[in-house]
C-alpha cells in the first residue's frame, strides 16, 4: 500500500514543490532523515503559510490605495481631500513595508526549500556507507593472477603514459599528465563509447567547461561554500563544471519541449573539475580521485511515463560499454546516504581493480532519475494533451570517465612481463593491442 502511495504520488507531482512539502510534511522529513542531510521541510511550511498571509496583507493594501486613488478623482470637501492625501502616503509606505517583507519571506523560503532533496525511490536501500548499497548483477569473475599484481600508479609510471610527479608539480596535487600511448588510450576509449551511444539515438556534443552559478543550483549543485565540490571562478557567477550534466540539464532552460520529440537523448563530452575536498588515502589514490578528468556523460528529457524505461535503458548502456571492454563488474542499488540531492534513484556500476586495496570494486559509472526535480529550477517544460505546462523528467548517467576506466582496464589487462594488453574491441580506437614497458 505504502509502495502505491509513494509511486502515485511522484507522478503527479515529482519535485518536491511547495504544495507537496505542507501536504505530505511527515513522510518529507523522514526521506530527509533517510538521507542523512540537513534541510528543515517545517520551516519551509512555516514560511509558506507566512507567505501567503503577507501575500494577503499586501493585496489588502493595494486594494485600499486603489480606492482612495479613486476617491481622489471625485469632488471631494478640501479637509477630505486632504485626508486622502495624507491617507495615500500612508499606504504607500506601507506597500513598501509590505513588499519588502513578502520579498525577505520568498527569499528564505526558497533558500530552505532548496536545501530539502528530491524524494527517494521506496525500493532504494535505506542507509549512509557504501557497504549499505545492494548488490543486484554481477558481470564477469575478477582475474585470478599467477603473479603479484601492481596498482595503475606503478603501471602508468612503468609504461610511462602517467606522469603524477609532473603533473603535481606544475598545477598541484591530484593532477596529472597522459602521455605516449596514454593519450591514445583516452581518445580511443571516448570514440568508443560515442559509437555506443550514437547507435543508441544519443545526439553527441561537447559542452563548455564553465556554467552560471544559477544552472548549477538548478541541477542541485551547491557552488558555494565549505563543502562545495565546485571550482568556483572569482569574480564571476559561474563555476569550472564538475560534470557535463550540468550543461547538457542548463541546455533546455527556459524552454517548453514538444512532446512529439521525447525522449530527448543527449551525450556530453566536457573537462570535469572537481575539488574533492577531503579525498584521501588509499580510496582515491592516483587517478581514482583527481581535480581534473575527461567525462562522457549521458542526459534524457523525458515524459514522466517514460522515466523508468529510460532508466534501465541508461544502465545497460553502461553495462554494454564496460562488458565490451571484458571488464568486470557489478552493479549495485545505492542506498539513500549517497544519493545526493537530485536523484530519486540511482544505479552504479562498480568494476573489479585489482590494484586497489589488494583488489576491490570501485566506483566507474551511475546513473540517477532525477524526476522532474531538476526542471523545476530550471523551468524545462513541455505540453501535454491537455494544452498544460507539465515539467519534464530528467535522467544522467555516465557513459566513461575516463580516468576511473584507465584504472580498471590497466590493472585489470596487466601481465607478468610489465605490458598491459588492450581489450580486442577498444584496438581499433586506439591502433595498437599492448602497451610495453618503457
Amino acid at each position: 500500500m505504502l509502495l502505491d502511495y509513494f509511486w502515485r504520488f511522484w507522478y503527479t507531482v515529482g519535485m518536491l514543490d511547495y504544495h507537496f512539502i505542507v501536504e505530505n510534511l511527515d513522510a518529507v522529513k523522514k526521506n530527509i532523515e533517510n538521507r542523512f542531510m540537513k534541510a528543515d521541510a517545517d520551516a519551509v511550511v512555516r514560511l509558506y503559510r507566512n507567505r501567503a498571509d503577507a501575500t494577503t496583507e499586501l493585496q489588502h493594501l493595494q486594494q485600499q490605495r486603489n480606492a482612495t486613488a479613486a476617491a481622489m478623482k471625485a469632488k471631494v470637501e478640501p479637509a477630505e481631500r486632504n485626508r486622502l492625501i495624507e491617507e495615500g502616503k500612508r499606504l504607500k509606505d506601507a506597500i513598501s513595508a509590505a513588499e519588502t517583507e513578502l520579498a525577505r519571506i520568498e527569499s528564505d523560503l526558497e533558500y530552505e526549500a532548496r536545501r530539502i532533496p528530491n524524494m527517494a525511490h521506496p525500493d532504494a536501500p535505506v542507509g549512509k556507507e557504501d557497504k549499505d548499497s545492494l548488490e543486484v548483477k554481477r558481470v564477469g569473475s575478477p582475474r585470478v593472477f599467477d603473479f603479484e599484481p601492481a596498482d595503475h600508479v606503478q603501471l602508468g609510471q612503468s609504461l610511462d603514459i602517467i606522469d603524477f610527479d609532473a603533473g603535481t608539480k606544475v598545477s598541484g596535487t591530484k593532477f596529472y599528465y597522459l602521455k605516449n600511448e596514454g593519450v591514445f588510450l583516452e581518445l580511443g576509449l571516448v570514440r568508443y563509447a560515442l559509437d555506443i551511444l550514437q547507435k543508441n539515438g544519443f545526439t553527441p556534443f561537447i559542452t563548455p567547461d564553465i556554467a552560471k552559478e544559477s544552472i548549477l543550483e538548478g541541477i542541485g549543485f551547491n557552488p558555494r561554500g565549505p563543502e562545495s565540490n565546485v571550482y568556483t571562478l572569482e569574480n564571476e557567477d559561474s563555476c569550472l563544471v564538475g560534470t557535463a550534466e550540468i550543461t547538457l540539464g542548463g541546455y533546455y532552460s527556459d524552454t517548453v519541449l514538444p512532446k512529439e520529440k521525447f525522449p530527448l537523448r543527449l551525450a556530453g563530452l566536457s573537462h570535469c573539475f572537481r575539488r574533492e575536498a577531503g579525498a584521501a588515502g588509499q580510496f582515491s589514490k592516483g587517478l581514482y580521485r583527481v581535480h581534473q578528468f575527461t567525462k562522457l556523460e549521458m542526459f534524457i528529457y523525458c515524459l514522466p511515463e517514460q522515466a523508468d524505461r529510460m532508466h534501465e535503458e541508461l544502465r545497460s548502456i553502461e553495462e554494454e560499454i564496460f562488458s565490451g571492454l571484458d571488464i568486470p563488474f557489478r552493479v549495485v542499488d545505492t542506498c539513500t546516504g549517497d544519493l545526493g540531492a537530485p536523484a530519486y534513484r540511482k544505479w552504479d556500476l562498480e568494476a573489479w581493480m585489482p590494484g586497489r586495496n589488494g583488489g576491490e570494486w570501485g566506483e566507474v559509472t551511475s546513473t540517477s532519475n532525477c524526476t522532474d526535480y531538476q526542471a523545476r529550477r530550471l523551468n524545462v517544460k513541455f505540453k501535454d494533451d491537455d494544452g498544460k505546462n507539465r515539467f519534464v523528467y530528467m535522467l544522467n548517467g555516465t557513459a566513461v570517465a575516463i580516468s576511473r576506466a584507465m584504472v580498471a582496464l590497466l590493472e585489470n589487462f596487466q601481465e607478468s612481463d610489465g605490458s598491459v594488453r588492450i581489450p580486442e574491441k577498444l584496438i581499433p580506437y586506439c591502433g595498437f593491442s599492448v602497451i610495453n614497458p618503457s
